[in-house]
């Protein structure tokens, strides 16, 4: 069942949201709340940042936004439960999640298998026409969608030893966003699925409950997770898109000058996300190896491509706009 403004209104599912020490980016004009989940260092962070900034140079003084980060109001769930509910202004969420908690499928579109090749093709798509047509269909939920970015190409890091080939990585326990797009994905790639919380990887890693983790190098360098797992996988296999998304309630009480400065704002943002994910994910490479993290590509990435190629038409069955993303990339080239 997906959860509509309506339904949350009334169970109060978002009733204990509360106020944390914020970064603030001005102390006058209309105030705006901006919760993520992802730590200081992650390009979730960035996101939110970089659209405070842009906004504060579109319309000086307009506007005093309080970013809220590292889950200081809720995961990544309870946060855009609390957008569509309408008692939090902007919210950056991990975009699994938005077809998780909407029912609209659209926004699946960003993590079909090795699809968007990298940073810059990502950019190319979240600014176009279809990524903008996603951002657009999120408006029967009660949400304004503002900006896609990818915050960190994954790739896979296990506690056990390197998997430098698909054979490797079967049997391993393994943790995924509870969704069936990383379900169908990982059980075809051989692994045992585990459905976890973002919050509790660290502890499942250090204690044994779960073996590996399909993962970024912002996620690793934010979370400390090379502490706990030295052996990582470059594989690239999908972007970990976030999405910036403000309620509808919120986006109705601004006027005709200020919702064309959010809109650009959330467009800029998505260029300064990008250059600095892309930046991260290469540096921290090094700063990884630095830690003791062993790194290696994968040796038949084409293996693990045919594994899952099926997946990508079955889910252009499930959503227009997940055919319609397929065929703008397929148009490219």
């Amino acid at each position: 069942m997906t959860i509509s403004r309506r339904l949350l209104l009334q169970s109060g599912a978002a009733a204990g949201i509360m106020l944390a020490t914020p970064w603030v980016a001005r102390a006058s004009g209309r105030t705006l709340r901006f919760a993520h989940a992802a730590n200081e260092v992650h390009p979730g962070h960035k996101m939110s940042t970089s659209f405070a900034e842009a906004l504060e140079e579109l319309m000086p003084g307009a506007f005093n936004v309080q970013i809220f980060p590292n889950r200081q109001l809720g995961d990544d769930k309870q946060l855009l439960e609390g957008a569509v509910a309408g008692m939090m202004d902007l919210v950056s969420v991990s975009g699994v999640l938005v077809p998780l908690v909407t029912g609209r499928q659209g926004m699946n579109a960003w993590q079909m298998p090795f699809l968007v090749r990298d940073y810059d093709h990502f950019g190319e798509l979240a600014l176009g026409e279809i990524g903008q047509k996603i951002l657009d269909d999120l408006a029967p939920a009660g949400l304004k969608g503002l900006a896609t970015a990818d915050t960190g190409q994954r790739n896979f890091l296990s506690t056990k030893s390197t998997a430098t080939n698909v054979a490797a990585f079967a049997g391993l326990k393994t943790r995924i966003v509870p969704v069936p797009l990383h379900q169908q994905i990982w059980e075809a790639m051989g692994t045992a699925p585990v459905g976890m919380p973002y919050g509790e990887v660290y502890g499942a890693l250090e204690t044994g409950v779960i073996d590996a983790v399909e993962i970024n190098v912002s996620s690793m360098l934010g979370e400390n997770l090379w502490e706990v797992g030295k052996h990582f996988t470059l594989t690239g296999h999908y972007p970990w898109h976030m999405a910036t998304l403000m309620s509808q309630r919120s986006w109705d009480a601004l006027n005709d000058e200020e919702k064309a400065a959010v809109t650009e704002a959330g467009r800029r943002s998505v260029t300064a996300t990008l250059d600095y994910a892309k930046t991260q994910d290469l540096e921290g490479r090094e700063t990884l190896k630095g830690k003791g993290v062993e790194i290696v590509q994968l040796e038949d990435l084409t293996e693990m491509k045919a594994r899952v190629a099926a997946l990508t038409e079955t889910w252009t069955e499930k959503d227009p706009l997940i055919a319609e993303m397929v065929r703008a990339v397929a148009q490219q080239g």
